[in-house]
């Protein structure tokens, strides 16, 4: 009753994330417990060799995952969703969307998988000494100006998906500062864009023709509690086309999933991480001391409240197992039996608690798309065998676990040499749906505890929901860090994982392995086509 007195109130907060394959909504009370939910599936498409989603996709998307919620709210709680104490959108990071003056898209969205940005993001790197991945949007932009695209011309406004998406319904352009940093570096003691840096890219982009200031592109940089603007009668129509939406409810600054996901983990202060592992996958800690030197596997990001956190991030995670898990689907309705697929997910994970230690010898690679951490733009999934290998089922599945989280080894290893402190590691993302397992093979993976609330599965939707909250509950003065640690996480149950040494042993000759192999997956990128 309590609940349901709430909603009627308008006194519940609303995240929303877009993901890679999902947009998801997710409703909270002032605890911050979830009480409604809703999804909405998409995938990605590649379009004349670049990854995109259509606005129609976004659109479409956004009102199914709302109305699912609304829907959800309907029938636990017999009442009708009309609005909300605050709210807030995030999404996957990075990527590229550009707009003209009068704010029409002038190509089509072009994705964080995508890795065509090789030359641009060498060049940026080199230029300004900081680390600039390919998918970061300022590659994306110098990219296109190094080809000559014709529609660098008329770029008027630059933007994330999260960032379009609250334009779209506040008319405010504007951006969190976690997914701001990455479109370009900021500067963590005035927490904005880094003026030298930019100054620099400008004179650099001049010199090849392209006069515009690209501060001048770039959304406004917000942190987290500040004022991002309010839902506008046409923002509520178009997220949900009932009408039963009213207009006005706050709206905080949009975010990236690396800052609802530090939210959702509670690893916004220093020395605290978190591991987000999904469709793609990344490791974040917030840092007591800046790195000796930048490195090209490392991002250098932010808290949403503008703390320096370095990340590796990978492309690829689970989407080889997700694939597979439509094989076994299949071949069990080949046997005339309707899979429960999450029965499916669950036998696929825990069955790996049965492999051999180095997964029988067996090395995989689940690189869909390019993975610069491992030196590949490009991807083949592959999986390869010594005739002594031993290829049974658990065996595969681990190599399935142990290949989502390899790549992100190869950056974990330089933060270690780095002497990179945290006093926790969180997990969070599909990856640790399933109990222990991918915490186990994650611990392994790390050489540390890695802890998982029971929240692990809301995931950034739920982070999202808290940075909306924060917006309008602190207390004046208060910080994130000790709103979410007092009003949000006091008491939650965690559930913690030590590496155990045999799991260490057998992940680190897997680890020799894949090294071992991958100019195998160079040559089936380049011969297979």
């Amino acid at each position: 009753m309590e609940i349901k007195k709430a909603i009627e109130a308008g006194q519940t907060y609303l995240g929303i994330e877009l993901g890679s394959t999902r947009i998801k909504a997710v409703l909270i009370d002032e605890t911050g417990t979830p009480v409604a939910s809703g999804d909405h599936g998409w995938e990605n498409r590649l379009e004349n060799g670049l990854w995109t989603y259509t606005l129609e996709d976004v659109w479409t998307g956004l009102q199914d995952a709302y109305a699912n919620m609304a829907a959800d709210v309907k029938r636990k709680y017999g009442v009708e969703v009309t609005g909300f104490k605050a709210m807030g959108f995030s999404a996957m990071m990075h990527g590229y969307m550009a707009f003209d003056q009068a704010g029409q898209l002038l190509v089509p969205f072009r994705t964080w998988r995508n890795t065509n940005t090789q030359q641009a993001a060498e060049e940026l790197t080199e230029l300004l000494q900081f680390n600039i991945p390919q998918r970061w949007s300022v590659s994306h932009l110098y990219q296109a100006i190094l080809n000559g695209e014709e529609h660098v011309s008329r770029v008027s406004f630059l933007t994330t998906l999260a960032g379009y998406v609250h334009w779209q319904l506040t008319g405010k352009k504007v951006l969190g500062i976690g997914d701001a940093a990455g479109m370009f570096p900021i500067d963590s003691a005035v927490n904005t864009y880094d003026k030298a840096m930019l100054a620099a890219f400008e004179q650099r982009t001049a010199e090849k023709g392209f006069g515009k200031k690209l501060e001048s592109l770039l959304p406004q940089v917000l942190l987290a509690g500040e004022d991002a603007g309010s839902l506008t009668e046409e923002g509520a129509k178009l997220l949900d086309p009932t009408g039963r939406l009213r207009p006005g409810i706050p709206v905080c600054p949009p975010e990236g999933d690396a800052g609802t996901g530090m939210a959702a983990t509670n690893s916004v202060a220093v020395r605290t991480g978190n591991v987000s592992a999904g469709t793609s996958v990344f490791a974040m800690f917030v840092l007591e001391k800046a790195l000796s030197r930048y490195y090209p596997e490392i991002d250098m990001v932010t808290t949403p409240t503008g703390k320096p956190v370095a990340m590796v991030h990978c492309n690829n995670c689970t989407n080889e197992i997700n694939a597979w898990a439509t094989v076994f689907k299949g071949f069990l309705e080949a046997l005339g039996q309707k899979p429960d697929m999450n029965a499916v997910y669950t036998a696929m994970f825990r069955s790996a608690l049965t492999a051999d230690k180095d997964a029988g010898g067996l090395v995989l690679y689940n690189f869909l798309s390019g993975e610069p951490v491992a030196g590949m733009t490009e991807g083949r999934p592959l999986l390869v065998r010594s005739p002594e290998a031993k290829l049974d089922f658990a065996n595969f599945m681990a190599a399935q676990l142990y290949s989502a989280v390899a790549a992100l080894k190869l950056g974990m290893d330089i933060l270690a040499r780095e002497q990179v402190a945290v006093d926790r590691l969180l997990g969070h993302g599909g990856y640790f749906k399933t109990p222990e397992v991918g915490q186990r093979v994650m611990a392994a993976a790390m050489g540390a505890p890695v802890s998982v609330m029971e929240t692990a599965g809301e995931g950034g939707p739920w982070g999202m929901a808290l940075l909306a909250s924060y917006a309008v509950e602190k207390e004046p003065g208060q910080s994130l860090e000790d709103y979410l640690e007092r009003r949000i996480f006091a008491g939650q149950k965690v559930e913690t994982i030590a590496p155990d040494p045999a799991d260490v042993a057998g992940f680190q000759a897997f680890m020799e392995q894949y090294q071992k192999g991958l100019p195998v997956e160079r040559a089936a990128v380049d011969s297979l086509r």
